[in-house]
């Protein structure tokens, strides 16, 4: 049987740690300096849901997982959530050969758009529920 980690609408979402991520401790002299940039459209994303605020799950921002840093990490799911603004412009390779590894590591990423974090959130946090409950569903059999 699933751990449950949460409801959301009455819908059980299990519990999907992923263990031993790769972490490169040199890039820790960036993190300050990344959450101190104050990216709009990631403040606003963070104020939806720290302190367990959204469905008493737990976000981390700024997380390094191997060589990279992503912008919200949740650690009980094994999810990321990242915000694509204009410095994702014209670097889709990029982005693709970053979510690929992600992906290798047993994470599932959730994009989101600068633009709509800006102008819809309330979408945007829906948008996030549904993602939540299509991937990790608990089976309750």
């Amino acid at each position: 049987m699933d751990e449950i980690l949460t409801r959301i609408h009455g819908i059980p979402i299990r519990r999907n740690f992923v263990e031993h991520l790769p972490y490169n401790p040199q890039l820790r002299k960036l993190l300050s300096g990344k959450r101190k940039a104050g990216i709009l459209s990631e403040v606003l994303f963070w104020k939806q849901v720290r302190a367990k605020t959204f469905h008493h799950i737990d976000f981390d921002r700024q997380r390094i997982i191997g060589n990279y840093i992503v912008d919200f990490y949740v650690k009980a799911l094994g999810l990321v959530v990242e915000i694509d603004g204009w410095s994702h412009n014209h670097k889709e390779a990029d982005d693709e050969v970053r979510q690929r590894y992600l992906e290798s590591l047993g994470l599932k990423i959730f994009r989101i758009i600068d633009f709509d974090v800006k102008n819809n959130i309330s979408v945007v946090m829906k948008d996030l529920e549904d993602f939540i409950i299509l991937h990790y569903k608990a089976d309750m059999a």
